[in-house]
This record gives C-alpha cells, sequence and structure tokens, in this order.
C-alpha cells in the first residue's frame, strides 16, 4: 500500500474536464470520500470508458480496482489536503485524479 499525500489549493476549481465525471461536491470529506470510492470501483472507468471513441479498445487495466483503499481530508491554511492510501499505481491515481478534479491537485509526498 501507498499512502499519497495530495492538495488542493482552490476548492472552487477541483472540477475535472467533463462536467458528467467531475467532483460536484464542497468540501473536504466529500472530495476526500469520491476519491476513494473512484479507486475501489471501476463505476468511474467505466462511465470515462463509455465515452471514448472506441471504448472497446481501452487498455482495461486502467480499470484496476483496490477495494481497500481509504482517504480522508482537511482544510488546512490556504488549501485542501487529503491522504490517500490504496495499492493502485500512481498512473491510475493520476488519471482518476483528473477525471475528478483535473489539474487542481498537487502530490506532496508518498509513503
Amino acid at each position: 500500500m501507498t499512502t499519497y499525500y495530495l492538495s488542493v489549493k482552490d476548492m472552487s476549481r477541483a472540477k475535472g474536464p467533463d462536467p458528467e465525471l467531475s467532483f460536484q461536491g464542497i468540501g473536504p470529506d466529500k472530495l476526500a470520500a469520491d476519491i476513494a470510492a473512484a479507486m475501489r470501483g471501476d463505476d468511474l472507468f467505466q462511465r470515462w470508458r463509455a465515452k471514448q471513441p472506441e471504448p472497446d479498445e481501452v487498455d482495461p487495466s486502467l480499470g484496476a480496482a483496490d477495494g481497500a483503499a481509504s482517504a480522508s481530508g482537511e482544510l488546512s491554511n490556504d488549501r485542501t489536503d487529503i491522504q490517500l492510501t490504496t495499492s493502485l499505481p500512481m498512473r491510475l491515481v493520476k488519471h482518476r485524479l483528473n477525471l475528478l478534479i483535473g489539474s487542481s491537485w498537487e502530490l506532496r509526498d508518498t509513503r
């Protein structure tokens, strides 16, 4: 398991490029819950895949899930901090974060 320490500087900009796949909540707890759900299952991946020009050609390994993934969020002085623990590799974490919250996140550390 790897723990990713992420930050989001402006929660109002924490939106992915496709509103149908994007984070729609408010606050660090909802964001952490949505991130954990995106790692635990393949729903977000399946919805994204269905929107691709050739869904059957999408690499199925992008849909890997970690049923034990967990995340927590808290407000800091100038940002929202998210701690995500998962067995998924960074390439999958990055893909799902980009779908959910676009480029508004930053990886601060891993352990």
